[in-house]
């Protein structure tokens, strides 16, 4: 069995060491309140029913509460087909001037190999426990390795360097919501049942890259044999059983829940929402830079977790939506 302690492929706020000059941070901005017409072209009906939730596949990692297997029940709900895309959270910094995270901080996580020899120069700190996360000023969604670098290329990729806050603000502004934890996971499986990936048990069926995850050896040697070294179009790959693309790799998906290893040993069985507080939100769906040796996050069962301020290279979201007003801001 893997080590249950094995880190995240991704890293918190709180992770700087390094020698240099202290990161500046700045004060968050408090809750912001947006509003446009609720658009919901590029969502998906995610038929409501009881599901198998959780895992415990002698891949996983006990200690982040995958298991036990338990009933777990969800009502209809709407899902974003992809993740969120660069284009579109550009509609939304243009009509809301909306300041992220990474952009107040100063500064956002970047993973080493894709910081230019420039860029690098400058760098002075690390992330303790992830030392392959380096602390890059400038680094924001529009500039995702730096100053010299945009995503003008990239627009109809996963925009990234998102912090839970952020992820929260799109959605309210978009008159949706994350997603809860139960409902990622329930429509991740694409109403398959137990399955370790949204396609079934085997990784590469028939020899075919299914996910956009790392290829070689973590963290230093990645050949791309999914195609693609970083993120990949949102619409990339085959979608699951419900429609959905990639809710395995390519980029982090923050969920609306504060995490705990075992909040659901307790937790209602039935639209469970997660703990009422917490410090840290939950993620789910791996990243391009998940790998067996290492991560092994990939998995639909898999769960991960960072602080709300947090942002990274390697994370993003999608938006859900009720079909009815059963479920409350919280």
């Amino acid at each position: 069995m893997l080590e249950n302690m094995k880190a995240c492929c991704s890293a918190s706020r709180n992770q700087v060491e390094g020698n240099g000059t202290n990161v500046i941070c700045r004060d968050n901005q408090p809750a912001q309140s947006f509003t446009r017409v609720k658009d919901l072209s590029g969502m998906l009906l995610i038929p409501g029913g009881t599901f198998l939730m959780g895992t415990e596949d002698k891949e996983g990692f006990p200690a982040d509460g995958e298991g036990p297997v338990r009933n777990v029940s969800v009502s209809n709900f709407l899902l974003d087909e992809t993740a969120v895309t660069n284009k579109q959270f550009a509609t939304f910094i243009d009509e809301t001037n909306y300041v992220t995270d990474a952009e107040r901080f100063g500064w956002s996580y970047v993973f080493h190999s894709f910081i230019s020899e420039e860029t690098g120069k400058k760098v002075t700190q690390v992330a303790s426990q992830t030392p392959w996360w380096w602390v890059v000023e400038g680094a924001y969604w529009r500039h995702p390795e730096g100053p010299d670098s945009h995503v003008n290329d990239r627009l109809l990729h996963p925009v990234v360097h998102m912090s839970w806050h952020d992820a929260d603000a799109y959605c309210r502004w978009a008159g949706k919501r994350l997603p809860t934890e139960a409902e990622w996971e329930y429509a991740a499986r694409g109403g398959l049942n137990q399955k370790r990936y949204p396609w079934g048990d085997e990784l590469k069926p028939n020899g075919e890259h299914r996910c956009n995850i790392w290829q070689g050896k973590f963290p230093d040697k990645n050949h791309a044999s999914d195609g693609y070294v970083g993120t990949a179009p949102v619409r990339s790959y085959i979608p699951n059983g419900y429609g959905l693309y990639n809710m395995s790799g390519n980029a982090w998906e923050w969920c609306k829940d504060w995490f705990t290893p075992n909040y659901h040993l307790s937790s209602e069985i039935v639209n469970p929402k997660g703990p009422i507080k917490g410090t840290e939100r939950s993620m789910r769906g791996g990243s391009f830079l998940c790998h067996k040796s290492y991560c092994n996050r990939y998995r639909v069962a898999a769960r991960s977790k960072n602080t709300p301020d947090s942002s990274s290279g390697n994370i993003g979201f999608r938006c859900a939506a009720d079909t009815s007003n059963e479920f409350s801001q919280q």
